[in-house]
């Protein structure tokens, strides 16, 4: 009987317990959450976002570019591994013409310690910052999206920003994704 009870008891408040959290990834036009990431590793790393090689932790909107790129990723994920050449790709074309120094990216590995975004690092040779959220702390300011998923910022260089693109999964049109970050620097 009491068992009979617990269960209609549950049954009654089942549908109101939300099967997600209320917070939602960041859209397109939105204001992005003000992160504060730990130091990079590498001088080299904290040389190619602009920050301060010295402070122990830094603001996201402290990395000195107009757009920035954000992929929150696993190493556990297929998905993320599939898409690491691409983005490895992505990295290199903005090194090279006209957007150098103008677009930077990074890599939030959702769930992954160092140990885990250093393996990463080395099996898909990734040359761009990774920083691990092994707490997940980041990822529930993101609304826990599934990974990977992509954010593209514009930095106003006064701390804040703004998200130009947001999208779970790969990115599928490579030439569109160009296209709209060298639109938002004003380039053809």
């Amino acid at each position: 009987m009491l068992r009979s009870i617990i269960l209609f008891i549950l049954l009654l408040v089942a549908p109101t317990v939300p099967a997600w959290p209320d917070v939602t990834a960041p859209a397109k036009g939105a204001a992005f959450p003000e992160l504060t990431l730990p130091q990079p590793k590498s001088e080299a790393a904290a040389a190619y976002l602009g920050i301060d090689s010295a402070a122990k932790n830094f603001p996201l909107a402290g990395i000195k570019a107009k757009v920035l790129i954000i992929e929150a990723f696993s190493m556990y994920c297929p998905y993320c591994q599939k898409e690491a050449p691409l983005v490895n790709k992505l990295y290199e074309l903005f090194q090279g013409l006209d957007l150098a120094g103008k677009v930077k990216i990074i890599g939030l590995g959702v769930g992954n310690s160092d140990y885990e975004i250093q393996v990463f690092r080395e099996k898909y040779a990734i040359a761009f910052p990774l920083f691990p959220d092994k707490s997940f702390a980041i990822h529930k300011l993101l609304g826990e999206v599934r990974t990977p998923y992509f954010w593209v910022l514009r930095l106003d260089g006064q701390g804040g920003s703004r998200v130009i693109y947001s999208k779970l999964g790969g990115i599928t049109d490579l030439p569109g994704f160009l296209k709209l970050i060298r639109q938002e620097l004003g380039l053809k």
